[in-house]
């Protein structure tokens, strides 16, 4: 497909996430962070993007007949390859300040997880090819976290770091920039956000949806149960199933944090695999410079305490979670030692 935009010398990184996708310019910084949704629009039998991003996510389940919503991207990896290629173009367009008439792509620095198999990864490499990419190179997401939050990765000391994500969880134990271990699971927001709304619905027979379940994991999420079992509250609407009516109920920390206990125990569980499976050397490491976590989900009240209980091992969340992986993939743009961690084959 012929290239549609072009940043001229300001190439770009993409964190493709499955809850949000922020965009790095090379030279500037983030320009772009918006949800990962797409709303499609049916004109005459034909199908057109109506909305990309925010404007998308307010119509996550209040679409009309002939439009709906799409999240292309699940567990971290492109489900609706044509969706995405149109969300990433988009993303271009916007990080460009508009189409261009230039004849030269961006050079593209795009995430990945570490767990993505060979045809998800040339899923992706052929969505930001299409989309405009004259060239394409891939990050491992707990290298691009790593170098984000400002590690050590190319000197011979041994880090730990632990990104939850959207749609996955992904571990690394870095040094000498390379992955010395790396397990990836797909648990992140958007299984908290399942097991949030599927406990409302057990508990109290009220049908809530994404956006919803959402609102109340940012509001009073925790994966601590508070001390008087209780904690804050929130109101929350939805469809009451037995009466088939609204209806609304209090729902309060204690609720959430049992309905979150299965997903954070999932986290836990592969950062104690990854401890467990680490070299001794780097181990020593991790136990003096502990462990550092990014995004979104590293801000879930508790996670942080849970996990140094569970490991032993000091827990340090970076300093700006949710850009650590844009950042990362964008510093390899700009610092020539720190591409020897892309993939560009």
């Amino acid at each position: 497909m012929r290239n549609l935009f072009s940043l001229s010398s300001r190439d770009i990184a993409i964190d493709l996430g499955t809850a949000n996708t922020v965009v790095y310019v090379r030279g500037v910084g983030i320009v772009t962070s918006e949800p990962s949704v797409v709303a499609l629009e049916v004109v005459d039998g034909i199908q057109k993007v109506r909305a990309v991003g925010s404007d998308a996510k307010l119509m996550l389940g209040k679409t009309p007949q002939g439009v709906r919503t799409v999240r292309p991207l699940r567990n971290g990896v492109i489900a609706d390859l044509e969706t995405a290629e149109e969300m990433i173009k988009h993303f271009i367009r916007r990080a460009a300040g508009g189409p261009s008439r230039f004849a030269r792509g961006p050079e593209v620095v795009i995430c990945i997880p570490s767990g993505a198999t060979s045809v998800e990864r040339r899923a992706i490499r052929d969505a930001v090819t299409n989309a405009g990419a004259s060239s394409v190179s891939l990050i491992e997401e707990p290298m691009a976290a790593a170098i984000g939050a400002g590690l050590p990765v190319t000197d011979p000391i041994g880090s730990m770091v632990v990104d939850i994500g959207g749609g996955t969880t992904e571990v690394g134990v870095i040094s000498l920039q390379g992955l010395a271990y790396c397990r990836s699971a797909r648990v992140g927001g958007d299984r908290m956000d399942d097991a949030i709304a599927s406990h409302v619905r057990r508990k109290f027979n009220l049908l809530i949806g994404e956006g919803t379940a959402e609102r109340i994991k940012l509001e009073i999420g925790t994966s601590l149960r508070p001390g008087d079992g209780v904690g804050r509250t929130t109101i929350v609407r939805g469809l009451d199933v037995s009466r088939g009516v609204p209806s609304e109920i209090e729902l309060h920390q204690g609720h959430v944090a049992e309905a979150l206990a299965e997903p954070i125990n999932q986290i836990v569980d592969v950062v104690r695999m990854a401890l467990e499976h680490t070299q001794p050397e780097i181990a020593a490491d991790v136990i003096d410079h502990g462990i550092t976590m990014t995004g979104g989900g590293s801000l879930l009240e508790g996670v942080s305490t849970l996990l140094q209980e569970a490991t032993g091992l000091p827990v340090h969340i970076a300093k700006d979670p949710m850009s650590c992986v844009a950042l990362g993939a964008g510093q390899t743009l700009e610092n020539q030692i720190l591409r020897g961690a892309l993939q560009t084959a």
